[in-house]
């Protein structure tokens, strides 16, 4: 059998779902080393041991936001709940229920509701420019 992190034989799962596996890890390993980070942090009491705990946790922070990006990128509900949620003022709690319905509603033009991500690679550019897909 393959690594802990299948819950199915690997050797019949497509590539495609393998990767995604191993991003889904890795998103899992980068913030466990965060926590770690933040714990030795807020006990850590030489400014220079410190500054090099702090600096790393920022390595930690940009893996962690690239791994997400790639597994966004690849699940367009994922996507769209995730702007629904992310970088908002307010209940957190609220903006998840209502990006879940909207996404499973298809509903891409209510205000706040997150748009589909864009499949292909694309970055979704035109989109930013009000441009509906």
């Amino acid at each position: 059998m393959g690594f802990d992190q299948y819950h199915e034989p690997p050797e019949e799962l497509p590539a495609e779902t393998r990767t995604f596996a191993r991003l889904c890890a890795s998103l899992t390993e980068e913030a466990e080393a965060i926590g770690w980070y933040e714990q030795r942090l807020a006990l850590e009491k030489d400014p220079e041991a410190y500054a090099v705990m702090a600096n790393a946790v920022g390595e930690e922070y940009k893996h962690f936001s690239m791994d997400l990006e790639f597994l966004l990128r690849r699940k367009p509900q994922w996507r769209a709940i995730a702007k629904g949620v992310l970088f908002q003022e307010g209940d957190i709690v609220e903006h998840g229920e209502a990006a879940e319905h909207a996404a499973e509603e298809g509903d891409e033009g209510s205000a706040g509701s997150p748009a589909p991500a864009p499949t292909g690679g694309s970055l979704g550019i035109g989109s930013l420019k009000g441009t509906n897909r």
